[in-house]
């Protein structure tokens, strides 16, 4: 949608930075930012994890976009349907299993750009506050809600220090966003606070499986990647997750590993694969990421884009490999499906 000049698009927020909007010599310097961040010890991820998130969201959003569209997640298939459908359905899903409404007070935990928010804001009704700590993903959020903005609200802010009162929300949801979070368990504290008595959360997780060893030096080289090509400080068993959930005070409902839910011949990762070829999905396969990457170091050399540009690009496609080897040896999964409440 074309903004009018009846309906300007939002100003930009405070501190917003896209990759377009860095310098060119900013570009290289937030890559080798990140890069060191990612290179230091865990401890040192998580106590710089704003910063950390900050750097890849501002590098990586408009690649997202671009080869992704503006829902940021993964989903299980079933047999003959086709991509963007399974998104849609897995959003579906969490407002059906959170019986969200017309009426209802809902928070986004980690909204993105949006994409889920809007649709189920359209699905359900329901008013839905997004909580954001990527300025520039807010100003993209805001423009892909625009058609249902009575209904959709934004916090720029961590949503492990939500800037809301007590028992405000209804519901609460997590679309592969809990994983940047430094604490599992404070961030699930901070959550279940907002939540009145009795409200629900519900959310999908990147987890490792029953199936990852830590002594096995592939299986750790799969996760580092993965963490590295996603702006992870440290990727949680699913075991963690549950447990942190009940750590925090939430009665765990239900959690389940819904990878396993999509039919042999479409698993979540083959998206990645370049196994869904049409004009409009070559720029997440495989061919499409080295094409892309090609056309980037060349225009790079040109100085048509700014030193780095082929460098974030390069992240990208080393963290979609890495997820696929992740989904096809089963030790990680990007849908562990959870529903919790907060006593009564």
């Amino acid at each position: 949608m074309q903004p009018s000049q009846d309906n300007p698009p939002p100003a930009k927020p405070q501190g917003s930075r896209s990759l377009a909007d860095l310098a060119p010599q900013e570009v290289k310097s937030v890559v080798d930012q990140y890069h060191g961040l990612h290179d230091a010890d865990l401890a040192r991820r998580k106590e710089r994890y704003e910063v950390l998130v900050n750097h890849y969201y501002d590098l990586v959003t408009d690649f997202y976009e671009f080869g992704w569209g503006r829902c940021f997640h993964f989903a299980p298939r079933r047999q003959g349907e086709s991509f963007k459908a399974s998104l849609l359905r897995h959003e579906h899903y969490l407002a059906d299993r959170l019986s969200m409404k017309a009426g209802m007070r809902v928070m986004d935990v980690g909204c993105g750009v949006g994409g889920p928010m809007g649709v189920l804001a359209r699905y359900s009704g329901a008013s839905i506050v997004g909580i954001n700590n990527n300025a520039y993903q807010l100003e993209r959020a805001k423009i892909h809600t625009r058609d249902v903005q009575s209904l959709c609200s934004f916090i720029h802010g961590n949503y492990m220090q939500i800037p809301e009162d007590d028992d405000r929300y209804d519901a609460a949801f997590a679309i592969e966003s809990m994983p940047h979070a430094p604490n599992k368990t404070a961030a699930f504290r901070e959550i279940k606070r907002i939540l009145r008595p009795g409200a629900c959360f519900a959310g999908y997780e990147w987890c490792l499986t029953k199936d990852f060893d830590a002594q096995n030096s592939e299986h750790q080289r799969i996760k580092k990647y993965i963490e590295t090509g996603d702006g992870l400080p440290d990727i949680a068993l699913s075991s963690q997750i549950d447990a942190a959930l009940r750590e925090a005070g939430f009665e765990l409902l239900e959690a389940r590993d819904l990878a396993p839910e999509s039919h042999p011949t479409t698993p979540w990762y083959r998206a990645l694969e370049g196994r869904d070829l049409s004009l409009s999905s070559i720029p997440r396969t495989p061919i499409g990421r080295a094409l892309t990457n090609h056309v980037l170091r060349i225009i790079e050399k040109l100085r048509l884009v700014p030193e780095g540009t082929t460098a974030v690009s390069t992240l990208l496609n080393d963290g979609a490999d890495a997820l696929t080897e992740g989904g096809k040896t089963g030790i990680f999964t990007p849908m562990y499906f959870f529903l919790a409440r907060k006593p009564l």
